[in-house]
């Protein structure tokens, strides 16, 4: 019985070894085919980087209300509420554009984790600790001492839930994450679980799931984050096994997201970077990574991408909020290795948010940028040593550059019609010393002038609101 033992635990070790073996290889081989990057190529095809200063950012407002730690935020699909989950046990649903709150929710359980609003902004999920999703109607009656009651409890995970996400387009199915190193697809109608990925299976994630992000071009698949340092993707039609695993990492992913156009994603993660991906070739594409000392690498902790993908927003633990350059992105002057992986030129950052006036003082946990594209949300920590007293502040920026960037594509079209749109400018008398239409206006400057008004009028309708 022990030779066989012993026979089984030899047999063991050599097939771990030549899995290690094979890994390695296949590592190598990956390398070897990635001959240039994302930035790389669009430097040899000339590409104007992104340049724009911190007035073209501004911190418009600061909603607070919550005692405890923000973990998690999340904006609906018009624009204009925001629901955040605290560590001090409450849902908080804002008006984003008036600063008040319109709902208060008392949780189950104070340790919350993550929440999501649902396509229609008529209910709002959250999960922590306690291991399950809760579902909040925001429409039902308040209850006799003014909370407003759990509508569904989706209990079927053995470990806490990470992220939480509702499918689009549809408020009945929505995707956890867990620690139990699974997630979960749930018909809410029902209560119950349509179908678990990972788990007992061998291509499933091997530690925490920590972040899910469903593909807005295809609603059927999704991409997780783990602490097992891989991100992997699903087919919710083929539970059994991943599609794809992505490596890379050399710590916890704490967040993915999706591309814009659904073909690639992000990921940022404890060893300090973040990384795109391309899902139809399973290659890396970009790191992005703004150089430390050996001791000092922030996690990043929250990631998101303007409209057009141009830019990518992340957050770290060192309260800095990084805009990148998706397609040409440079560190200051350094260059040089990123865990076991070579830099063939410097990258840079584009803006750091938490460098700006009223950014946050502590740790970013999470960010989302609104349905337009027109605001990035940002919740932190921000705590009060003196007092002992941690108090959270979620701030709400207006991305005048997202849409600049977006409309990028659109200058060739506003240049012909630049005349036009000048002289409609003029009747109203917004175009200060110009002499009506008889100087020329580029139509960058054009696009400029557009943004500022749009934004003065948002900014008046917001002073006009109750």
């Amino acid at each position: 019985m022990s030779s066989s033992v012993s026979e089984l635990k030899e047999r063991h070790a050599a097939a771990i070894e030549t899995v290690n073996s094979l890994r390695e290889r296949l590592k190598q081989k990956r390398q070897q085919l990635l001959d240039v990057d994302v930035a790389g190529y669009s430097r040899s095809q000339g590409r104007a980087p992104v340049s724009f200063g911190p007035t073209d950012l501004v911190c418009c407002r600061t909603l607070q209300g919550h005692a405890g730690k923000v973990y998690s935020l999340d904006w609906t699909s018009e624009r204009n509420r925001i629901v955040s989950a605290s560590q001090d046990g409450r849902l908080i649903v804002w008006n984003a554009l008036t600063s008040q709150k319109t709902h208060a929710i008392k949780l189950p359980c104070a340790w919350v984790m993550t929440c999501a609003f649902s396509p229609t902004g008529q209910s709002v999920a959250c999960g922590g600790l306690d291991s399950v999703c809760s579902i909040f109607n925001l429409n039902s009656p308040t209850d006799k001492d003014g909370n407003l009651p759990v509508s569904r409890m989706l209990s079927g995970h053995k470990g806490y839930v990470s992220c939480c996400q509702y499918v689009p387009d549809e408020d009945t199915h929505l995707i956890t994450s867990s620690g139990d190193q699974t997630c979960v697809l749930w018909d809410i109608t029902t209560g119950l679980r349509t179908s678990v990925f990972g788990g007992e299976f061998q291509s499933g994630h091997t530690a925490d799931v920590l972040s899910v992000s469903i593909s807005g071009s295809n609603s059927r698949m999704f991409v997780s984050g783990s602490c097992d340092s891989t991100a992997r993707l699903w087919d919710t039609r083929v539970a059994s096994r991943a599609v794809r695993t992505f490596h890379g990492h050399e710590g916890d992913v704490n967040t993915v997201k999706f591309f814009p156009d659904g073909n690639r994603f992000g990921t940022g993660s404890d060893d300090g970077t973040c990384r795109l991906f391309d899902i139809r070739t399973g290659h890396q594409l970009q790191v992005y990574y703004q150089q430390h000392g050996e001791n000092e690498i922030p996690h990043v902790t929250s990631i998101a991408f303007s409209i057009s993908g141009r830019l990518l927003f992340a957050g770290y633990s060192n309260g800095d909020c990084y805009v990148w350059d998706t397609l040409l992105a440079k560190v200051g002057h350094h260059s040089g290795r990123i865990g076991s992986y070579h830099l063939p030129f410097p990258l840079q950052v584009v803006l750091n948010l938490g460098s700006l006036q009223n950014s946050h003082e502590g740790r970013i946990t999470c960010l989302g940028l609104s349905a337009d594209g027109s605001a990035l949300c940002t919740g932190s920590w921000d705590t009060n040593l003196k007092d002992i007293l941690i108090q959270e502040l979620i701030t709400v920026m207006k991305l005048k550059v997202c849409q600049y960037i977006s409309v990028d594509a659109q200058f060739d079209s506003l240049q012909n019609n630049a005349g036009v749109i000048q002289s409609k400018l003029a009747r109203f008398g917004l175009l200060e010393g110009t002499g009506g239409c008889s100087e020329s206006l580029g139509s960058e400057r054009l696009v400029n002038l557009l943004l500022n008004l749009r934004f003065w009028l948002t900014s008046f309708c917001c002073f006009l609101l109750p």
